[in-house]
């Protein structure tokens, strides 16, 4: 039982008082004298080679500044442009996309319209500006040439969100991808690949192209 002692002294203005100091027998004192010899000598020998854990103590936490992001500058399209003489004006845009250059096997351009041919790679561009879009369309076509995809998946939306409530991206790509001359077809997508917000985009097979400017 804890030990109790009365101490007597003095307060403010001489008035006397009573303490009680309770004195408790240390944590492993009050633990020995519960535990029997037999037990605590069983006690030492299943722990006598233990090691003390290590404690990790992890790393204060500290407000990190907020990522930015890499600015880019943006390429225009000009040189397509002045190498296929084609301009945004001459470009009609339907609900549904279909386009194909000269040479292209109607049974080919089937294919891709049934989504039948696979896509290797795909570009989602849902909800970005159009200087950003461009950069990034161009970036994506360039990295499908160097994968040596043969069909690539690009999503541009269906206009319902921009503030026109028109599809600006959409008439932006049925444009670009047509003054690419790796680009040989394309189509809009079935509706288990977003339908007329997407794209189905048959590339030229790039070996073929280096032949052919060998000639």
């Amino acid at each position: 039982m804890d030990d109790m002692r009365n101490l007597v002294g003095h307060g403010p203005r001489g008035i006397r008082y009573t303490l009680l100091e309770i004195t408790k027998p240390a944590p492993s004192q009050a633990v020995s004298q519960r535990l029997p010899d037999a037990e605590r000598q069983l006690f030492r020998a299943e722990v006598g080679d233990t090691e003390p854990l290590t404690l990790v103590v992890p790393e204060p936490w500290r407000r990190r500044p907020p990522p930015y992001p890499i600015a880019r500058p943006v390429e225009a399209l000009d040189d397509d442009k002045e190498a296929s003489g084609l301009s945004e004006a001459q470009v009609e845009t339907h609900e549904y996309l279909l386009y194909a250059k000269p040479g292209v096997q109607k049974r080919v351009l089937a294919d891709l319209q049934r989504g039948a041919i696979p896509r290797e790679l795909e570009l989602d561009l849902h909800g970005l500006t159009v200087n950003f879009a461009a950069q990034l369309c161009k970036e994506f076509m360039a990295d499908c040439t160097q994968r040596r995809a043969r069909c690539a998946h690009i999503i541009h939306g269906k206009g319902y969100g921009s503030q026109e409530r028109q599809p600006v991206l959409k008439r932006k790509v049925n444009y670009w991808l047509r003054l690419r001359p790796d680009v040989l077809a394309f189509c809009s997508a079935t509706p288990r690949d977003g339908g007329t917000g997407a794209v189905y985009v048959l590339l030229r097979n790039p070996d073929k192209a280096r032949r052919e400017g060998k000639r």
